[in-house]
């Protein structure tokens, strides 16, 4: 049998490297906007201040920052400026600071991530055991807010409790029988708690 010369070996490799590598571009790529839009928290989680936010953009390594909501709710964002963050979800920022930097490229991937969870603080005052500041990494009803403050102590005034809530400028009461509730009674009384709420235990 002759031997295959050196060269006509060089040249099969070479055609068959090309063909591999033409295999691999072929390839349908991973779509970016699937990237994760949030992390750890449920989807419709409204952003608070000193909440921790991943913004980043695809394929642009100057545009990825960890930002610090500030207390007034703002932050700020390379070419997307300063905006308003408190009260969005992260999807709804996601969408602002992407119609912001349309303006200087075109079609930007921006995901936004919740990294860390400051922002969503209720209060629970009054006859509890452990009365004080928490942080709800999820949200919480006024049960739940009650369980982590310790539960009511022996002498508070279980039908006498109230939410304190502003909004918009406005200052609302709830008012919140423990014992109809305990009971399975008028359980939308049980609501739930947004950030800066106040559970006053007389």
């Amino acid at each position: 049998m002759s031997q295959v010369p050196k060269w006509l070996i060089c040249v099969a490799l070479c055609i068959a490297t090309s063909a591999l590598a033409q295999q691999e571009s072929d390839k349908p790529r991973p779509a970016p906007a699937n990237a994760p839009q949030t992390q750890g928290v449920a989807p419709d989680y409204e952003i608070g201040p000193e909440d921790v936010l991943e913004i980043s953009v695809w394929k642009e390594e100057g545009l990825k920052k960890e930002v610090l909501v500030r207390p007034d709710g703002g932050i700020a964002f390379p070419l997307a400026g300063d905006m308003h963050a408190a009260g969005k979800t992260a999807r709804q920022l996601q969408q602002e600071i992407t119609e912001r930097l349309e303006k200087f490229m075109s079609d930007p991937v921006v995901s936004v991530a919740v990294l860390k969870v400051a922002g969503n603080k209720i209060y629970v005052i009054g006859r509890v055991n452990k009365p004080g500041e928490f942080v709800a990494g999820r949200y919480v009803d006024v049960l739940q807010g009650l369980s982590m403050a310790g539960g009511l102590t022996p002498f508070a005034a279980e039908n006498g409790i109230k939410v304190l809530r502003k909004e918009n400028g406005k200052d609302l009461v709830f008012p919140f029988h423990y014992s109809e509730v305990k009971r399975g009674d008028n359980l939308e009384q049980n609501i739930q708690l947004k950030g800066g709420d106040v559970v006053v235990v007389p």
